[in-house]
């Protein structure tokens, strides 16, 4: 797929975005998910192998197509690594599946009522990297904890900020301020941001187009002014511990807002099934989660 194909996919395709990207700190939490307890591996290195293992079994699935699949964000080493012989984004395209990457290095601690990104001074390396590898975009989390509008302001101005790098480095990026759907505030946060997105959105110079990958609102509907807004090109949900069921019965209540995924999409797959068994879980997870992105209530 050509950068313009992958824009057209992205902007217009039905389906949803599958996210992959679990890395250093969720990675045991994932594996014991999948069937695979702590302690199976000695080392970071096996430790990664066998998550590369488990995205290299997503990936090469029938069930996981271009299709209903739109996209996958991965995660640095799996962009890196290989998926039937050839380079994780090569693989990924080849499905008709738009390749993104993770590029934050992790969470501060808690300040304002929300957790900014670490710094990235490896960042244009990594984006020229992923460029160079047939990658279309990025993705960028920050967590928000609370309704403090000083902490919401500074997550989204950090989050353009690193969007802007990446938008020129010839690169899309999925701007993520994750609001906690535990937080006793989570409706009053949900406004605040919406209300600073909005500014920074209205503010972008030129003509770029960013994505945006938010918490299914407490409210219904909610970000319907961003699903619409020019400087937008798909607004797409986190699961955010919800189940998959539950996730895609929110999802389902918001106009234009399609899924990505991670934790909803792989609950029901185990390293022990057989590949009929897996590609079946897999298959019945994506459909489900597909009709949630396009079917609306």
């Amino acid at each position: 797929m050509q950068h313009s194909e992958m824009l057209a996919k992205i902007e217009t395709g039905k389906g949803f975005i599958a996210a992959l990207d679990q890395s250093g700190g969720s990675t045991p939490k994932a594996l014991k998910g999948y069937g695979i307890e702590e302690g199976a591996w000695s080392d970071e290195q096996e430790m990664f192998g066998l998550i590369h293992k488990m995205r290299s079994r997503i990936i090469s699935s029938p069930a996981f197509t271009g299709d209903k699949v739109l996209g996958a964000i991965l995660f640095e080493r799996t962009m890196d690594g290989e998926v039937g012989g050839k380079p994780t984004p090569q693989a990924l395209a080849e499905k008709g599946v738009v390749p993104f990457i993770k590029i934050d290095k992790g969470l501060e601690d808690e300040a304002n009522g929300v957790q900014m990104m670490k710094p990235m001074p490896e960042l244009d390396a990594l984006l020229a990297r992923a460029k160079g590898l047939g990658v279309f975009g990025t993705k960028e989390r920050s967590v928000i904890n609370l309704a403090n509008r000083e902490g919401i302001a500074a997550v989204v101005k950090q989050q353009f900020e690193v969007g802007r790098q990446v938008l020129a480095a010839g690169l899309v990026p999925i701007i993520e301020p994750e609001v906690s759907i535990k937080s006793p505030e989570r409706a009053e946060a949900d406004a605040i941001l919406l209300d600073e997105l909005t500014k920074a959105l209205d503010a972008m110079p030129g003509d770029d187009k960013v994505m945006l990958k938010l918490s299914l609102p407490a409210k219904a509907g909610l970000f319907d002014s961003l699903v619409d807004h020019p400087r937008v090109l798909r607004v797409v949900a986190l699961s955010g511990g919800y189940s998959r069921t539950d996730a895609c019965a929110e999802l389902a209540k918001n106009r234009g807002v399609i899924a990505s995924f991670s934790r909803a999409l792989l609950e029901d797959l185990r390293a022990q099934m057989s590949d009929a068994e897996f590609d079946a879980a897999l298959g019945s997870a994506i459909d489900e989660i597909y009709a949630a992105s396009v079917t609306k209530a």
